[in-house]
């Protein structure tokens, strides 16, 4: 088995923490320390973010692959979060990109409906 934590260095982590909490619909899953927390994201998978002045340079590219994309765009939307990007590949997979405050980026993808 493995486990993959992905983190995101942030300067503001409140202002990161409330952006966070919107794409993903919900509090932290763990609040690790007063810098820090983390969202299980899948079973064996989390995205992180922690306050790391040194760095954080908003380089950030993670990306989610989900079965329900289209609902998952709607409720993030319903939310007040738009995509900043969005891409379609050859095969039909599409991926949303949504960047947080420091230009971190998320993308959300997922097969055609």
């Amino acid at each position: 088995m493995v486990d993959l934590m992905a983190g995101i260095a942030v300067l503001d982590y409140e202002r990161a923490l409330a952006w966070y909490e919107k794409l993903f619909g919900s509090p932290p899953t763990f609040v690790v320390s007063e810098t820090e927390a983390l969202w299980e994201v899948t079973e064996h998978g989390a995205v992180f973010i922690e306050r790391r002045p040194e760095r954080a340079t908003g380089h950030a590219m993670h990306v989610l692959f989900v079965g329900d994309l289209d609902e998952r765009v709607a409720a993030i939307s319903a939310r007040g979060i738009e995509p900043a990007d969005r891409e379609t590949y050859g095969n039909g997979v599409r991926k949303l990109l949504y960047r947080d405050p420091e230009g971190n980026e998320i993308g959300i993808g997922g097969l055609p409906a």
